[in-house]
């Protein structure tokens, strides 16, 4: 395949390839170039998108160079369509969308939308019980957060590979699950693709053909964060098969309403994490495997993934990888920027990472301190996106005013969920983003570069604040007249410096 050279447009930016360098798109600014056949520990996509109506899809991973100048592409294996004509970007997406990835006209349980996500990860790590969970449940609701999507996080099973709860901590699953739906809460279980070498299930499944092998033909090992393990080979229909009897199961035995599917990032050639290199069963395209794994969610109610490679338009949840506590792009500021590209290669239901962040080897550092101004900040930002996540407990970190002010972030997701849900409905029919860029709607008025406020549908304006210390921050109106959640009127078009004091998330309705 030969490289491609695309001259740029008068004007022309671009978007695509892997959600967490939201923060370097628009491209064509500086110098940027990217392999997406490396993985990114996020969701990925072979799909840049034009400014001007312009668009290169692949099935395969490809590699690209931007700058002011042009855009480069070096194909993978297969080949890289430029498709032009289409007007704007929200043009270009429309019809790629159309083209590659479909959407699903199914959007994942309303309750992601209607209500917050509370994760046990930060509060309890690896040692979730039984008693923790429903403590964490009653303390959600004495403190007056609404019920939503309890996620019980790492180390409720028997063993990775073993997915069944463990006895000693969780005695009786099964009404701990009916408890919590009495409280009006659904659960989601976590789960990876690996299974212990030591296990008793890794010698059924090495029995059955059903864990990636060698060249020899045994096991391989993959490195993890949690260590060495075995990987269930989902690139079978067996393999898949048997990934999706345990999620039944857990659903018929304990009632529980759907996974946070981790891990899946793809294994690729000469990976120094695996113990060999791997001998797939078939001929495989380069990231088909994380491919195949993020296929394991598709027709549940309730998934998140936080790996993903192509799979636009399928009613997934899909998370940012796990943030710092920090106000940069490897924390607040990456949020939103992450989100628009998220929308834009399709994956309309985007959940930032968990509020305050969820990297735990930042969140347990021993000079870790934490930043209650960053925690309300970070609830603001994320409490108008498609799903919002919490698991740093508000009521721990916090207290006093913060405290109300990161809790009537939540009371305003709750005024404004009808809408949220309606934008889900309508993302599953027509594959639109429901988080969407300034110029995603308003092409060519000069908001390519606005990267810190975003739109959800056409007529709800959201600006966060995202800067430390900052009580003010200018805010860019389209065309149109907006009426603000401080009852002001805004005729647009116009950027003007508007007042947000910590207290305060500034959003605006098109009248």
């Amino acid at each position: 395949m030969t490289d491609k050279t695309i001259a740029r447009l008068p004007g022309e930016y671009w978007w695509g390839g892997v959600i967490n360098e939201g923060s370097a798109m628009p491209f064509g600014r500086t110098v940027h170039a990217r392999d997406l056949r490396m993985t990114d520990d996020n969701q990925a996509s072979p799909l840049l998108l034009s400014s001007q109506g312009r668009y290169l899809w692949s099935e395969d991973p490809f590699a690209f160079r931007a700058d002011e100048e042009e855009l480069s592409v070096s194909p993978g294996a297969g080949e890289v369509v430029l498709e032009e004509g289409h007007g704007s970007l929200k043009g270009a997406y429309a019809h790629a969308s159309r083209t590659y990835f479909p959407p699903s006209g199914q959007i994942p349980d309303a309750l992601a939308f209607t209500a917050p996500q509370y994760c046990t990860w930060i509060e309890m790590f690896y040692a979730p019980t039984q008693d923790k969970i429903i403590r964490y449940a009653e303390s959600i609701l004495a403190n007056g957060l609404p019920p939503g999507i309890l996620i019980v996080d790492d180390n409720w099973m028997k063993d990775y590979g073993m997915w069944d709860f463990d006895k000693h901590r969780f005695p009786d699953p099964g009404a701990m699950v009916a408890e919590l739906h009495r409280m009006g809460f659904k659960v989601m279980l976590w789960m990876c693709p690996y299974v212990s070498a030591d296990s008793t299930i890794f010698k059924e499944l090495r029995g059955g053909g059903l864990l990636m092998t060698g060249a020899d033909g045994a096991p391989v090992l993959r490195q993890w964060w949690n260590g060495y393990s075995a990987v269930i080979d989902y690139t079978k229909a067996e393999g898949a098969a048997w990934f999706r009897r345990q999620m039944d199961r857990l659903i018929v035995d304990y009632g529980v309403d759907g996974f946070k599917l981790d891990a899946g990032e793809p294994i690729l050639p000469g990976a120094p994490d695996v113990t060999q290199p791997v001998s797939w069963s078939r001929p495989l395209r380069q990231l088909e495997d994380c491919e195949a794994y993020a296929s394991l969610g598709i027709g549940y109610s309730l998934v998140e993934l936080r790996m993903c490679w192509k799979l636009g338009g399928q009613a997934l949840i899909q998370r940012q990888r796990d943030k710092t506590h920090t106000w940069d792009a490897g924390g607040l500021g990456g949020l939103i920027p992450n989100a628009i590209a998220q929308g834009l290669l399709g994956y309309a239901f985007n959940c930032p990472d968990m509020i305050g962040g969820g990297m735990d080897g930042d969140i347990n550092a021993p000079d870790f301190r934490f930043d209650s101004e960053l925690f309300v900040r970070y609830a603001q930002c994320a409490a108008l996106f498609p799903v919002m996540q919490f698991s740093m407990a508000p009521w721990r970190v916090l207290s006093g005013d913060e405290l109300t002010w990161s809790l009537d972030a939540v009371r305003l997701r709750t005024e404004l969920c009808e809408e949220l849900l309606a934008l889900a409905r309508q993302a599953a029919v027509d594959g639109l983003p429901i988080l969407r860029s300034l110029e995603f709607e308003y092409p060519g008025q000069g908001y390519a570069l606005v990267q810190d406020q975003f739109l959800l549908g056409s007529d709800l304006l959201v600006a966060p604040v995202v800067v430390k210390g900052q009580s003010a921050r200018v805010v860019h109106f389209p065309e149109g007249r907006w009426k603000g959640d401080d009852g002001s009127l805004v005729e647009g078009p116009v950027a003007l410096e508007i007042e947000a004091p910590l207290s305060r998330l500034p959003w605006y309705r098109k009248q």
